[in-house]
C-alpha cells in the first residue's frame, strides 16, 4: 500500500490515514480532532489535536494555525500516582496535586487564541471499581478546575488548599472517596559522599514531619525533620508522618533500609 502510493515510512502512513478520516468526518458535517501524533505530518487548517506528550505538540500544532486542547500526560493525567510511591497504588510514574495546580495551559508562546482549553484524563484499566475512580479523581480534579478556568494571577497554592479542604469536608459527607495524599510525606534518598540522606516534604503547606529511625510509630512528639536524614548502616525502619497545628493529617510512611537503599 505505501508503495502503490508513494508512502515513504511510517509517518506518511499516519498522515495518509489521518487526512483520509478526517474529509469523512468532515464530509458528515463534524470537525476532527486527534492526539498529538497525528500532527507528525502536513494536517488539514480544519483538525484540532489533543497534546497529550507533553505540551510540545499543541505548541508546535497552535502555531500552525490548529485549534488545540492541552492534556499534557505530565500535568493532567489523573490516571498517575499523586503521592510518593510507598503509600500509593503500583502505578509507573506520579502528577502530584501540586503538579497538576502548577500547569499553565497558555505559555511557552502558545497563541491563545488556538487554546481550546484543556482536558484530565483518567485512563481506567487500572482501577477495579468506582471509589478507586474517585480516589484517583480528587482532589486533581479541582485543581485542574482551576488551571483550566483561571487566569494564572489569580492562581495561588495556599488559598485553593484552603477551598480543597472544605470541598473534601463535602465530599466525604457525601461518602465520595477523597485522595488525601497531600497531608503524606514523600521521600527521596541523596548520596552525600559515602552516605545516603533521606529527604522528606509534604506539598501541604504549614505542615510538619516527624519521623523514627527506631521501628516505633511517630507522633508529635518524635524527632521533628529539619533537614536531610543520616540513614544508618544497620538494619533500620524510616517512619515518617505529618501534623500540622497539633493534629496528624496523613498516613505513616514506613519504609525499610533495604527499600531505602533502592531508591
Amino acid at each position: 500500500f505505501m508503495k502503490k502510493n508513494n508512502l515513504k515510512d511510517g509517518h506518511a502512513l499516519q498522515n495518509y490515514f489521518t487526512k483520509r478520516v478526517a474529509r469523512l468526518i468532515e464530509k458528515n458535517g463534524k470537525k476532527a480532532m486527534g492526539w498529538d501524533e497525528i500532527a507528525e505530518g502536513e494536517l488539514p487548517s480544519t483538525v484540532a489535536v489533543m497534546s497529550w506528550r507533553g505540551t510540545k505538540g499543541g505548541i508546535e500544532a497552535a502555531k500552525k494555525g490548529h485549534n488545540v486542547v492541552m492534556t499534557p500526560s505530565t500535568y493532567a493525567y489523573l490516571d498517575l500516582a499523586q503521592g510518593d510511591p510507598s503509600l500509593e497504588p503500583p502505578i509507573y510514574s506520579k502528577v502530584s496535586l501540586k503538579t497538576s495546580y502548577q500547569y499553565e495551559p497558555i505559555s511557552e508562546g502558545i497563541p491563545a487564541d488556538k487554546v481550546l482549553g484543556g482536558q484530565g484524563n483518567l485512563w481506567s484499566e487500572r482501577l477495579a471499581d468506582y471509589r478507586a475512580v474517585e480516589y484517583m479523581l480528587y482532589p486533581r480534579a479541582w485543581a485542574l478546575s482551576e488551571v483550566f478556568w483561571s487566569p494564572p494571577s489569580q492562581k495561588n497554592w495556599d488559598q485553593f488548599v484552603n477551598r480543597m479542604e472544605k470541598h473534601m469536608v463535602r465530599a466525604e459527607s457525601e461518602q465520595i472517596k477523597v485522595s488525601r495524599s497531600i497531608f503524606n510525606p514523600w521521600i527521596e534518598v541523596k548520596k552525600n559522599g559515602d552516605k545516603r540522606q533521606a529527604v522528606l516534604w509534604c506539598e501541604a503547606p504549614g505542615t510538619e514531619i516527624y519521623y523514627t529511625l527506631d521501628h516505633f510509630p511517630p507522633d508529635n512528639q518524635s524527632k521533628k525533620y529539619s533537614g536531610p536524614i543520616d540513614l544508618p548502616n544497620e538494619p533500620f525502619a524510616l517512619r515518617a508522618v505529618v501534623y500540622r497545628n497539633g493534629k496528624r493529617m496523613g498516613e505513616i510512611l514506613t519504609l525499610s533500609r533495604e527499600q531505602l537503599m533502592k531508591r
